[in-house]
């Protein structure tokens, strides 16, 4: 994680030590972008939710196979912001140097430190600039590291931040980013209260985004319907336009038209979404994850 030395962290001591990866971090610069790159930082705000698949030295589908492909997409696509979820400490360095030295991160363990997967949370620092971020764990005790108390197969938990937009007249908004649990509904349920509960602690009075794997289909799950509730919008919903739909977990199978959508990005009413869409990007049949990232186009 990198180190923010001006960015507020809402940390108590436990969590500073587990944030204690936040090293600076070398990288490699993009060649010289092209003229639209600034159209672009000027434009809509890009917002990208994608489940990295941790990476693996197994094959079929190694991280060294998917790699060079998830550069290919993340630098074809060129979010401002991307929500993470899966990615290892390792893996997650390299995301940043593919991406080279306008990319940034934050992010902890949900283990604590480096340990285990991490909620990490891309920036492009042209565009914009943390101003205060958390994490907190789903489980009935959120503040304390690792926690987990619902039966989640796995430790689950969330990271907040609050970012303000350079190219926007300074506007801030929040981004938060999560991944609820592939095999108990209770916790997901529980997850989906907690995090709801959370969101109305912020400041209502600025815009918020949601990234996340939830792994429950929208539209289908008691999940859903709690995510909404607490005010926030389906961004695919939402938009202006959409690019065709996919299930969004593919496990490096056959895509599937209209399948299951558990990736999503949600957003407080008022924002504007222009266009959302599920990339199909591959090389050659390998796809950078296991997982399509989505993607939506929003005006705060």
């Amino acid at each position: 994680m990198p180190n923010h030395s001006r960015v507020t962290r809402r940390l108590g001591m436990k969590t500073a030590l587990a944030a204690a990866a936040a090293l600076p971090l070398s990288s490699t610069a993009l060649s010289p972008a092209p003229a639209s790159a600034e159209e672009r930082l000027r434009g809509p705000l890009e917002v990208m939710s994608f489940n990295l698949r941790y990476a693996s030295t197994a094959e079929p589908n190694s991280w060294a196979a998917r790699r060079p492909v998830m550069r290919d997409l993340l630098r074809r696509e060129r979010p401002h912001v991307i929500g993470t979820q899966e990615g290892l400490y390792q893996q997650l360095r390299e995301i940043r140097t593919d991406l080279g030295a306008h990319c940034d991160w934050i992010g902890t363990g949900r283990a604590g430190g480096s340990r285990d997967e991490f909620m990490a949370v891309f920036y492009d620092t042209r565009r914009l600039a943390p101003l205060e971020y958390d994490h907190f764990w789903l489980s009935d005790t959120p503040n304390v590291i690792a926690s987990n108390t619902w039966g989640n197969a796995s430790i689950r938990m969330v990271t907040w931040v609050r970012f303000r937009d350079l190219r926007d007249g300074g506007r801030e908004f929040f981004v938060l980013n999560t991944h609820l649990d592939n095999a108990s509904q209770y916790a997901r349920a529980r997850a989906a209260s907690l995090i709801s509960q959370r969101i109305t602690g912020l400041a209502r009075s600025l815009p918020l985004v949601v990234t996340g794997d939830f792994n429950v289909a929208a539209h289908q799950n008691p999940v859903y319907d709690t995510m909404l509730g607490a005010g926030l919008v389906d961004t695919w919903d939402a938009a202006a336009e959409r690019s065709e739909p996919y299930g969004t977990f593919h496990g490096y199978k056959p895509l599937v038209p209209g399948g299951a959508r558990i990736d999503w990005i949600l957003a407080t009413p008022g924002v504007t979404v222009h266009r959302a869409s599920i990339d199909t990007f591959a090389v050659n049949g390998q796809f950078p994850s296991d997982h399509l990232p989505v993607l939506a186009s929003l005006s705060l």
